[in-house]
């Protein structure tokens, strides 16, 4: 009788772990998500309020692959190549001459019957030769040319406190005691930056709250803003809100700060309060409510002389 049932009970559990899955909503933004520049694939600098990080999940940013043309970028196929014959335009050619010539050879026609003789393929093969000589020279002169700058510097931190890890709290962004990644530039971060990450932090998980999309895309990437878009809409479909107040900042640090041709990134840990409340959308019942206290690492990003926008956000 037991073994009958058994399958039974066994699809029950299953079904009742879904069904447990499906009611459980997670606040805020969930995962690790953006960019980060040419660091989105590297761990940031941990800081006193955030000694690690988890890696990045989801992003648009493309990793580098060995043999790639540069990171973030795909190699496209080109007129040369490899292969035997180089690859490409030009060696698909090569190769037609000399599959001509096995095919005269093949119907009978000798060798060189196929292509008039062995003085017309012999001059044929020594035009493709220098169009393939010139072809490759251009094609190294423009690898070069496109080849992006990289350039190596120390850690923000590393200038600040002279090696050491720099005490306090947000006002002073004191940083951990590892070393950055290789980055472009490393920047000056001044105070008044360090008021607008706060001011980001707050207006950012307010307008989530409230669900006011246009707020959001004033403060942040438009990646970011697909991210943020797409939770409230899977909230929208379950029937809840995720309402989110009386954020305020508690702790601060700054992992580190770079340069990258036109654009600024800064990343920094923040350990914050909120009130966050997952509430059914028809009635106002509170569903579920989370932890008060939350910390993160938030990347802001902005154009030489714009104003930061939020760029990133990895969980601890």
């Amino acid at each position: 009788m037991l073994r009958i049932h058994r399958p039974l009970l066994a699809l029950l559990a299953v079904v009742a772990a879904l069904v447990f899955t499906v009611a459980t909503v997670d606040a805020r933004v969930s995962g690790s998500s953006g960019s980060r520049g040419s660091r989105t694939f590297s761990a940031p600098a941990a800081t006193n309020t955030a000694p690690r990080a988890a890696p990045i999940e989801r992003s648009m940013t493309q990793p580098a692959r060995p043999g790639s043309v540069a990171a973030g970028q795909t190699a496209r196929p080109g007129l040369l190549g490899g292969g035997m014959f180089g690859g490409g335009l030009l060696g698909g050619l090569a190769a037609g001459f000399i599959g001509a010539g096995l095919f005269g050879m093949l119907f009978g026609h000798g060798f060189m019957g196929g292509m008039g003789g062995f003085a017309s393929i012999l001059g044929l093969l020594l035009q493709v030769a220098l169009v393939v000589i010139v072809a490759r020279l251009a094609w190294a002169w423009w690898q070069r040319r496109n080849q992006p700058a990289m350039a190596g510097g120390p850690s923000l931190r590393d200038r600040l406190s002279g090696g050491q890890p720099a005490a306090g709290g947000f006002a002073g962004f004191g940083g951990g005691g590892s070393a950055a990644p290789p980055a472009d530039e490393p920047i000056e971060v001044t105070p008044a930056d360090f008021d607008a990450f706060e001011k980001l932090l707050g207006d950012i998980q307010t307008a989530y709250g409230k669900e006011d999309l246009g707020a959001l895309r004033a403060h942040m990437t438009p990646e970011m803003l697909s991210y943020f878009s797409e939770e409230l809409a899977r909230n929208a479909s379950r029937g809840v809100v995720n309402q989110i107040s009386d954020v305020k900042l508690l702790q601060g640090d700054l992992s580190e700060a770079w340069r990258e041709i036109n654009d600024e990134y800064a990343t920094v840990a923040m350990r914050y309060s909120l009130s966050d409340k997952i509430v059914d959308r028809a009635t106002g019942r509170v569903v579920e409510e989370e932890p008060s206290e939350a910390t993160e690492l938030w990347t802001f990003r902005r154009a030489r002389g714009g104003q930061w926008l939020l760029s990133a956000i990895q969980q601890t």
